[in-house]
């Protein structure tokens, strides 16, 4: 019995330290699991080496991503925004198109705009019609009336004087021969006369003096105002066509004949945002490469005296050509995404490095290409 209860004990607590291993084992089995699931999620891919250049052709050579643009003394490509909002109603170039500076671009519906200055100029018109009338004054036909109404008046005056002698000899010779009613109304008469003969004669000077000095110069304020408002419109008018201001390449072209641009641009459906209306710039004989540098990279530049570079073009097993050293842009900005990789920290900022490079004539090269630049360090 005794022997019994002891293996049944024994049994018992057999079965509890094998359970009790097997908890152990399986708990540690999860932890080395969750270990090695850290590891694996917390391990980043290390980037694609540079699509176009396998090897650094420098002992010490610094890369960086560049992107192709035109030639231009500031600035990448020519952004053209208009001043001016409304349809397009015709476009004069095409992409790739060279053209001379002054050569239209692109036209802008203009109809409103238009009839605004055929209004300014009726407006100007009428204006310097009244100041030439004003200057021209007196008329000779309303100077001969005035003449003509002075003229009676003087014989006016001269007739109601001999009625009045007539009458004051009639009455001297016999007072009873003219009532006294009569003597006053001849008096009267002559009063007026002379009343009427000093209008005439102002009026006959006034119109002779011409038009008032101060209307006339009141009259040419309101034609230059009228002028300045003319030029204006007109110079307004001239934004609705857009043409070209230097002797370039038209790069892009982003509207269709139909829509609607603004000073903010021509809306993309693709982009659904605002982009420039026409991008030109200069391709010939150079084209220039903008890189941006990694900050931490920046101690390892040479002198720009030295400055030595190559750029690989994409796509031609380790093409590669050799660039000069253009300028610095002696700021550093936030890293610009340049390709799809997105391994960088969102807080590392890049030096803008340009060089130039005369075109090739054997490779397809346009601005906006993607190219590896390697810089030959200290």
């Amino acid at each position: 019995m005794f022997h019994l209860k002891a293996k049944k004990i024994f049994d018992i607590s057999l079965k509890k330290i094998i359970k009790d291993q097997l908890l152990f084992i399986i708990a540690g089995f999860g932890i080395l699991v969750g270990v090695i699931s850290v590891y694996i999620y917390n391990v980043k891919a290390n980037p694609l080496p540079p699509i176009g250049a396998s090897y650094n052709p420098y002992i010490t050579g610094i890369y960086a991503t560049g992107i192709i643009e035109s030639n231009q003394k500031n600035g990448s490509n020519i952004n053209i925004f208009p001043d001016v909002s409304g349809k397009v109603v015709k476009i004069f170039t095409v992409d790739g198109q060279e053209v001379k500076a002054g050569d239209p671009i692109l036209a802008i519906d203009d109809s409103v705009q238009r009839e605004i200055v055929a209004k300014d100029i009726a407006e100007v018109n009428a204006a310097l019609a009244l100041l030439q009338k004003l200057k021209a004054e007196p008329r000779k036909e309303n100077l001969d009336v005035a003449k003509a109404q002075f003229d009676y008046a003087k014989a006016n005056l001269k007739n109601v004087i001999d009625q009045l002698n007539k009458v004051k000899q009639s009455y001297k010779i016999n007072p009873k021969s003219v009532s006294k009613n009569v003597l006053d109304n001849a008096i009267n008469a002559v009063k007026i006369a002379k009343e009427n003969l000093k209008v005439a004669e102002a009026e006959y000077n006034l119109m002779k003096a011409g038009a008032w000095e101060y209307d006339i110069k009141n009259q040419e304020n309101q034609y230059q105002a009228l002028i300045k408002t003319y030029q204006s419109d007109n110079a307004l008018l001239d934004k609705y066509l857009i043409k070209s201001s230097i002797d370039g390449v038209i790069l892009r072209v982003n509207p269709a004949l139909g829509s609607y641009v603004s000073p903010q641009g021509s809306y993309d459906t693709y982009t659904q945002g605002m982009n420039p209306v026409i991008v030109m710039g200069v391709l010939d004989p150079y084209l220039e490469v903008r890189c941006y540098l990694n900050e931490i990279l920046v101690p390892k530049l040479p002198k720009q005296e030295n400055m030595q570079a190559k750029i690989f073009i994409r796509g031609e097993n380790n093409k590669s050509i050799p660039v000069e050293f253009v300028r610095i842009q002696p700021y550093t900005i936030p890293n610009i995404e340049l390709s799809n990789q997105r391994q960088e920290r969102v807080d590392v900022r890049v030096l803008p490095i340009i060089f130039k490079f005369k075109r090739p004539t054997d490779i397809n090269l346009y601005p906006g290409q993607l190219v590896d630049v390697y810089i030959k360090g200290k």
